[in-house]
């Protein structure tokens, strides 16, 4: 029979418990804690609702027609309606973008098709807002259908989805200290609980990771009010 070697299996099993004691610390992920240096490692939670400070609003519409001259006209005609409605509705000249019109010679493309068009320019054109007036963009999207009323529809992309607006909110760097500022306070009050239940006490920190911003739309029918994210993670020393 082959021996035993007893100091093998005992180092083993000292091994596999602290691989399995460390794949829990890893799975709870709140707190660690490191004997050898008396430190504890926490990570506070900082979240904050914000309303976005910018909107860009791109106006889409879309015009088919067999003489090249006659669709451009129609184009500046329905691009001037568009530009009317949002000057009238208290957007500035340079929060309004007129982009030069994509145009598609359909027949062009038969090649590839079977199908026979029966317009062969498509024309695609879009004016777009930017603006730092939310509360206007809102408005003002709102509103919109009042350019049907001239012959002008606003179109969305070409699997149905609607002209889509996008909310930014840009002033992060003014709460970034208040939010980490609180992120480091939630995790010195972890970390506190932990030292209280080790029999220790929490020292000064001796590193700290500020950790990275997400800022996120609060749900898909707010998408204006944005929810702002950080979770530091801070080593405390540990005194008896």
């Amino acid at each position: 029979m082959k021996s035993i070697n007893f100091q093998f299996m005992g180092e083993a099993i000292v091994l596999a418990i602290g691989l399995f004691l460390g794949g829990r610390a890893v799975k709870q992920g709140i707190v660690q804690f490191k004997e050898m240096d008396r430190t504890v490692t926490a990570k506070g939670l900082s979240e904050k609702e914000v309303l976005a400070d910018k909107a860009t609003w791109p106006l889409k519409f879309k015009e088919l027609g067999n003489d090249p001259a006659e669709l451009y006209n129609r184009i500046e005609t329905n691009t001037q309606a568009i530009v009317s409605f949002l000057k009238n509705g208290g957007f500035k000249d340079e929060e309004i973008t007129v982009a030069p019109p994509t145009l598609v010679d359909q027949q062009a493309n038969m090649s590839y098709s079977h199908e026979t068009v029966r317009f062969r320019y498509k024309a695609n054109c879009v004016v777009t807002v930017v603006s730092k007036n939310v509360e206007l963009v809102r408005k003002m999207v709102s509103r919109q259908t009042e350019l049907m009323r001239q012959g002008v529809t606003i179109v969305g992309e070409e699997y149905g989805e609607g002209s889509v607006v996008t909310y930014e909110f840009t002033g992060l760097n003014t709460i970034k200290p208040e939010m980490i500022s609180e992120a480091v306070k939630n995790a010195r009050s972890t970390a506190d609980r932990f030292a209280e239940d080790s029999q220790s006490k929490l020292g000064k920190i001796r590193t700290a990771d500020q950790g990275q911003f997400s800022i996120e739309s609060r749900d898909q029918n707010t998408p204006w009010i944005k929810s702002v994210r950080v979770v530091s993670t801070v080593v405390f020393n540990l005194k008896d």
